[in-house]
């Protein structure tokens, strides 16, 4: 399923703790870990490639294979860029250590601008055995199931299927969707339909069920401008200390 993942090093403690779930993520797939630097400056370089030889090195520690790529430009390009040549890319949230931390900036514009997943790690790695999906019938959520799904198989573990609305009778109706689907694909769920905000419903959940990996759609709509928005993906977000698996 995972056969290069991407990694965004800058030197912060979100980063690092990104490599770390990708270490766990890559153990678990025998992935190729690939190791991204952009400096924004020329001068920087020389830094970058030392911090990427590093990394390099505990990754190869761990019994897994590590490829380096260094750039100059715009970090939030040349990460999606790279992305587009793996199966996904892991970052991590500012203020890892403490719920509600929020997204730095090349964070949530990956999440906005890539063509693969976005893997927002929490502040520790996750075993990521116990998966859970915030869905609501959109486009992105569909492919957000599909993608579950086939991670669920592999782990032969049930997915917790999380839909906020004060309107259960209509809720029944949209998660019937994603009930067929896992039905047909053979993978245990159990359905979750709530009163409050995504975020909020979700943390709930996740509290309660102990799940350690979230899925979740971007959510991504334009306005009359043309101008990206994300609406759902950043609450949640900002809701949970997990793993959350972000598909476009």
């Amino acid at each position: 399923m995972f056969t290069r993942l991407l990694i965004g090093l800058d030197g912060s403690p979100s980063a690092d703790a990104a490599l770390e779930q990708a270490i766990v993520l890559g153990q678990r797939f025998k992935a190729t870990l690939v190791l991204g630097h952009v400096a924004e400056r020329a001068r920087d370089a020389e830094a970058g490639a030392a911090m990427l030889q590093r990394g390099a090195e505990h990754v190869r520690t761990a019994g897994l294979q590590a490829d380096v790529v260094l750039r100059q430009g715009d970090p939030d390009t040349e990460l999606a860029t790279l992305a587009k040549e793996t199966d996904g890319v892991l970052v991590g949230r500012r203020g890892i250590h403490t719920l509600g931390a929020e997204l730095g900036p090349t964070a949530a514009s990956l999440i906005k601008i890539a063509e693969r997943c976005v893997i927002v790690c929490g502040g520790r790695p996750s075993p990521m055995d116990a998966c859970a999906i915030a869905f609501n019938g959109g486009e992105t959520a569909r492919r957000a199931l599909d993608f579950a799904a086939r991670f669920a198989s592999i782990l032969h573990s049930t997915i917790h299927i999380i839909y906020a609305t004060s309107d259960h009778a209509a809720g029944v109706q949209i998660v019937g969707a994603a009930e067929a689907v896992l039905s047909l694909q053979g993978v245990a769920f159990v359905t979750h339909i709530e009163p409050g905000s995504p975020g909020e419903v979700v943390a709930k959940v996740v509290e309660r069920t102990k799940c350690d990996a979230l899925f979740a759609g971007a959510h991504v709509t334009r306005g009359r401008t043309s101008k990206v928005t994300v609406s759902h993906a950043e609450e949640i977000l900002r809701h949970t200390d997990i793993p959350v698996i972000v598909q476009p």
